[in-house]
């Protein structure tokens, strides 16, 4: 009898304490390219699994808009603990939900361009849009947004959706940036080189490299993987005078992921080199954190935009529903 209540009575503490053991699971929702077996999501998994003795389950979507979308549907309700692939672009309209927490992360360690100064969003990457095209297709690609714009239509582009994909809203963003009123008027001319618009990166850069077209929107980068990985330098960013759309690329918490300390030690992670190494040659980005291996000669070979165009976080969150009406009363033509 005794032996029967001391194990009840251990067994009601072990359940008494369960919620301060540590936490066995992190629920990340990212993007496509992100897990992709080629992406940094497989091997990023498994180093913060062995570091942690937990499991990272990894939620994707096709891209980075669509990320946002998905967590202000699931609201308080979703089962993301982390939302890993929003951009600065997408940063104060996240804030607003209120479905994210302060993160706790050291920001010293983060470098991207014009610094950061966020208690929520913390940069995992970034990069620069551009042009990417096939040398062996187009012998003289556009110099310029402006000669993109007003270019030959039968040399075709590929671009993504901007109500999907945070490449396709950075390039809203570029046209906006450069043509500011006359936006809409530079997306009439545009359309008639566009080939197709796709929901997300992946798609997009599929198409291109099949051939399907001699130009795609993706990052400076790019071609730093068909280099190291292909031996190749068919492929190459077009530089453009006006300058090039900046993209820092950031995660953040959720108020489902606050109440999980994995959470924050993720993100811990993130800014770490057990991360950082991984992205230039998965991702194709540039590391927003420390890292231990210095990058591939490769990079060195890439354009260097020599102006940065932005446009703040508030006045995008202001006005994307507008830009993006304006994209597609002129698209949808």
């Amino acid at each position: 009898m005794r032996t029967l209540l001391f194990s009840l009575v251990s067994a009601l503490a072990l359940a008494a304490s369960a919620p301060a053991m540590a936490a066995e699971k992190l629920t990340v929702y990212t993007y496509e390219s992100f897990t992709a077996e080629w992406g940094p999501g497989p091997q990023i998994k498994k180093a913060f699994e062995a570091e942690c003795g937990c499991t990272v389950d990894f939620v994707s979507v096709a891209d980075g808009v669509a990320l946002l979308n998905r967590v202000k549907l699931e609201g308080e309700a979703t089962k993301a603990e982390i939302v890993l692939g929003l951009d600065t672009n997408l940063t104060a309209e996240a804030r607003k939900t209120g479905l994210f927490t302060a993160s706790g992360v050291d920001a010293s360690k983060v470098k991207v361009p014009g610094g950061w100064s966020d208690d929520i969003f913390v940069p995992f990457d970034y990069g620069y849009f551009a042009v990417i095209y096939d040398t062996e297709k187009l012998a003289n690609p556009p110099a310029s947004l402006k000669e993109l714009v007003e270019g030959d239509a039968s040399e075709k582009i590929v671009i993504q959706d901007p109500r999907t994909s945070t490449p396709g809203l950075g390039l809203l963003l570029w046209v906006k940036a450069v043509y500011g009123d006359r936006a809409q008027e530079a997306w009439a001319k545009l359309k008639n080189r566009v080939l197709t618009v796709t929901p997300g990166w992946s798609e997009a850069y599929g198409l291109f490299t099949k051939g399907e077209a001699p130009m795609v929107l993706s990052y400076t980068t790019s071609p730093a993987y068909h280099m190291i990985s292909e031996g190749s330098e068919r492929y190459k960013a077009a530089s453009f005078a006006e300058g090039h759309y900046l993209q820092v690329e950031v995660a953040g918490i959720t108020t489902t992921g606050a109440k999980n300390p994995l959470a924050k030690k993720f993100m811990e992670f993130m800014v770490g080199p057990g991360f950082q190494d991984v992205i230039p040659e998965t991702n194709w980005m540039l590391p927003a954190g420390e890292t231990d291996k210095p990058l591939n000669p490769a990079f060195d070979k890439l354009i260097k935009p020599t102006t940065t165009l932005e446009i703040g976080s508030e006045e995008v969150a202001a006005n994307r529903k507008a830009w993006v009406d304006e994209w597609l009363a002129v698209m949808s033509k």
